[in-house]
């Protein structure tokens, strides 16, 4: 029996189709963030550091949806079960990602506050790891939602 993707019952209703749709906002728009403030730092352009934070405003917010669509989903699809291997690899990492979104945002927030403007140059490192740590959540859920998997 085949599923009508356009159907309204199918897209609401599916039990993960929410946080498929949504992660790819917070992703997204905080990788375009992490480059823009290279190229601001680069560059030494204020309209790329303009850029980067407006991207990560709008990163940060966009992870709350995304986390409670991730665990509506494992409560609705997986009806709450105890969680282990890549799925609970995948929490965890995709939690800890929301969390240091929201810390880069904050950096980025501050210094704007700051008469100087300036952000700390260690940032860059967050910035990176939490880029690489996004990628992998993203790479896990990725593989459970059966993209890369076989056949």
């Amino acid at each position: 029996m085949s599923v009508n993707p356009f159907d309204f019952k199918t897209v609401v209703l599916a039990k993960h189709a929410q946080h498929v749709v949504l992660i790819h906002f917070p992703i997204a728009l905080f990788l375009a963030a992490v480059a823009f403030d290279y190229l601001a730092l680069w560059k030494k352009s204020r309209a790329l550091m303009d850029a980067a934070y407006f991207n990560l405003v709008l990163a940060a917010i966009s992870t709350v949806p995304v986390v409670a669509s991730g665990l509506a989903a494992w409560q609705w699809a997986l009806e709450g079960q105890k969680l282990r291997g890549i799925l609970l690899l995948h929490l965890v990492l995709g939690c800890v990602s929301s969390v240091l979104i929201w810390v880069v945002f904050g950096m980025h927030r501050r210094g704007r506050k700051m008469a100087e403007a300036s952000l700390p140059k260690y940032r860059l490192i967050v910035e990176s790891a939490a880029a690489v740590l996004v990628g992998l959540t993203g790479h896990l859920g990725g593989f459970l939602s059966g993209v890369n998997m076989p056949g």
